[in-house]
């Protein structure tokens, strides 16, 4: 079956990626979004549509991904976006039409013309990687245009089987601009041995600010000091000390949301404003 493109035509924007995915790779994210972005996904009257835009060359993220969201909402629509028509082809195999389809498509963000509505949600995880940093706010406004309103774009890296990733949560600003609200870290907490390691997976918008004088190197840095005082901790678990850590964060005056549910969970979100690169 030939890939079809959705609603936008004419030649996806963007470049083929390596591809990479594995099972549960992507599981830290999908987890953060069910949880942090439930009334996203509650608000609309009709069945929302959640993109997995940049899914690789296996469709089991998607199909993941719309099995934890549905679990928010029953009725959620996923739409896997790829610019490879052989990767299309494969999710096309397996697509469920309208729960689960699969169209051809880049930074456009098509959705197939049978949805009827824009995406509440786009996630686009190991996309911008191998992107140059400053391509990255022409992508992430290409991706939010896309959005509906109160929409979310969720961008972000993680290493191959899913124990490091961090994401950004980009929103549309009141001018159109993207408009990123929070920093996500997250970790396989069992065997971590200091937080730091989660910079080699950093967004591309920062991972080459992981230097002195930058919001997310001074983060890191106080991270994994906090982990090193904590290290009494380690007797109780690897949670309890990643609590401990958050709390000390806080209390110095960083912006660490929400509380100890999320960080046994092995995240640590912030406010953007203080890891936003100088």
């Amino acid at each position: 079956m030939t890939p079809r493109p959705g609603r936008a035509g004419g030649r996806p924007l963007g470049t083929v990626t390596r591809g990479t995915t594995n099972p549960n790779r992507l599981r830290r994210v999908d987890r953060w979004m069910a949880w942090a972005l439930r009334d996203v996904l509650r608000a609309p009257a009709g069945s929302p549509v959640v993109v997995d835009l940049g899914y690789g060359a296996s469709p089991v993220t998607v199909l993941e991904l719309a099995d934890r969201l549905r679990q928010v909402r029953p009725d959620i629509r996923l739409v896997g976006v790829e610019i490879e028509p052989e990767r299309v082809a494969r999710g096309t195999a397996v697509a469920d039409p309208p729960a689960v389809d699969f169209v051809l498509g880049g930074f456009e963000v098509p959705v197939p013309t049978t949805s009827g509505t824009d995406p509440v949600v786009v996630r686009a995880l190991n996309v911008l990687r191998q992107y140059a940093e400053d391509e990255v706010a022409d992508a992430w406004a290409r991706m939010v245009a896309r959005l509906a309103p109160g929409g979310a774009l969720v961008e972000g890296t993680c290493d191959e089987v899913g124990r490091l990733a961090t994401w950004v949560d980009v929103r549309r600003g009141a001018d159109g601009s993207p408009d990123p609200r929070t920093l996500t870290l997250a970790w396989r907490l069992a065997g971590l041995e200091r937080p730091s390691v989660v910079a080699e997976r950093l967004p591309k918008v920062l991972i080459h600010r992981n230097v002195p004088g930058e919001g997310v190197h001074a983060l890191l840095s106080d991270l994994d000091r906090a982990w090193a005082r904590h290290a009494p901790l380690a007797s109780y678990g690897a949670r309890q000390r990643l609590v401990a850590c958050a709390e000390e964060l806080r209390g110095a005056g960083w912006p660490v949301r929400h509380g100890p549910t999320r960080w046994r969970e092995g995240e640590l979100t912030v406010d953007w404003a203080a890891v936003a690169p100088h």
